[in-house]
């Protein structure tokens, strides 16, 4: 697994876990939530691309 690999899936993880604590809160910024989520997808798909080059 090369460095960008594994700090790109680092960093999926920990916007995963964001999202789950904000999701937790009593009231939830939806705003704040929909940012993680697309931060998420973004490198959701970065990951992709990289896997797909190898």
């Amino acid at each position: 697994m090369t460095w960008r690999l594994y700090r790109l899936t680092e960093l999926h993880q920990r916007i995963d876990s964001a999202l789950r604590d904000e999701r937790r809160r009593p009231f939830p910024d939806s705003l704040q939530l929909m940012r993680l989520k697309r931060l998420k997808l973004s490198i959701k798909d970065r990951l992709e691309r990289l896997m797909r080059r190898r």
